[in-house]
């Protein structure tokens, strides 16, 4: 009980940074998530396209010309060579399609005309590609098989327009997966940096001449004294927690209330519990309290920027999510972002999930081991 009552004074002192790092977690997380809104997440759009026809626009060749202009923007660019490359270097358009002379007549003799084309290699030129392939893999269907150039035309139109439906049945609600996401990502800053200062903050003000002399001639062994620290620092690590999850319920919104929304809470608890195990081992191995905020930068910025927490993993290169595996925020943010692309909840769609959740335990586990260690060690040597 001395000991908590103690931990209750030193921690009354430390309200500052928790509010710090809550504001942090509030206005990042907020930003991020208000970024994700305003992305969607597919837009449908025509390529600009440049067409150089130099046959006559009757025919078979009128009717891909203005099949091309249904489908895309077609430019107006001056005919000559310079002018159409600058078009093409500066992205004014994405695709160049020259039609050859007497591209009709060879179409209908059957000789397969070739139509030359040049491109800027984008995902907008890909797109124009299938436009043209579309259409050419089907005039020459009909070609081989109709001898009217009219019927031709006819059957090609028909078969074009015809459109395949779409349904999305996908019941997942990525975008506020997505907000739920961007904020637990964050959190693991807001945690780390709060478990670790404070705690770090605690356990040096317990480290002080005078109360440690009399922890040591006490008649309280090191394990025991260890547990007491070590619960009196989970309770302030939970009600922090709490206090972040209730955050969550506000600004992320009903799907907290879902059974992902229940993986997120869980996935952040077992994380929370490991910071503190990180925090205790680390307040353990340092004395000075001026070195405290080095040490925050290092753990919880440096283990944000390495795991994904403020750059999604995507973006970021093999060589860095290889040396973020030796961090256990990285299976937290891991389990974050598999959560935004699972649908149906069962075992074998969380095994990934709950493998994540057990090397954090692991970690949790190694952390308590070793500080016990060097904890005995130290009480020797004093």
């Amino acid at each position: 009980m001395t000991v908590f009552k103690t931990f209750l004074k030193v921690l009354n002192k430390c309200k500052a940074p928790i509010i710090m790092y809550t504001v942090i977690l509030i206005f990042f997380g907020g930003f991020n998530m208000k970024t994700s809104e305003n992305n969607p997440n597919f837009i449908a759009t025509k390529p600009d396209i440049l067409i150089i026809n130099q046959d006559e626009e009757k025919g078979i060749t009128k009717n891909l010309v203005d099949y091309i202009k249904e489908n895309s923007n077609v430019k107006e660019i001056e005919n000559d060579e310079e002018s159409i490359n600058d078009a093409l270097f500066y992205r004014d358009v994405n695709y160049i399609i020259y039609i050859p002379e007497n591209y009709r007549e060879n179409f209908l003799n059957g000789k397969n005309p070739e139509i030359e084309i040049k491109s800027t290699g984008d995902y907008q030129s890909s797109l124009a590609e299938m436009i043209i392939e579309r259409y050419i893999k089907i005039a020459n269907i009909y070609q081989k098989n109709i001898n009217s150039e009219e019927e031709i035309i006819e059957n090609i139109n028909e078969t074009l327009s015809k459109q395949t439906e779409i349904q999305i049945t996908s019941k997942l609600d990525t975008e506020n997966l997505k907000k739920a996401t961007f904020y637990y990502n964050f959190a693991n800053y807001s945690i780390l940096a709060g478990c670790v200062y404070v705690i770090c903050l605690i356990l040096s003000s317990f480290k002080e001449q005078n109360i440690s002399k009399r922890t040591i001639i006490s008649s309280m062994n090191y394990r025991k004294y260890n547990r007491y620290l070590l619960l009196s620092n989970s309770l302030f690590a939970i009600i922090l927690w709490i206090f972040y999850v209730i955050l969550s319920f506000i600004l992320v919104g009903n799907i907290m209330f879902t059974t992902h929304g229940l993986i997120y809470i869980l996935n952040s608890f077992i994380f929370t519990i490991c910071a503190v195990t990180i925090a205790f081992l680390i307040g353990n191995l340092v004395n000075n309290k001026n070195a405290i905020n080095g040490i925050v930068n290092v753990i919880a910025l440096g283990s944000s920027f390495l795991c994904g927490a403020f750059v999604p993993m995507e973006w970021l290169p093999d060589a860095v999510l290889k040396i973020a595996h030796i961090l256990p925020s990285y299976y937290f943010i891991s389990n974050n972002e598999l959560l935004t692309k699972i649908e149906n909840i069962n075992i074998e769609s969380l095994r990934p999930v709950l493998e994540n959740m057990g090397i954090i335990f692991i970690f949790t586990i190694a952390f308590i081991i070793i500080t016990n260690i060097v904890s005995r060690r130290k009480r020797k040597i004093g």
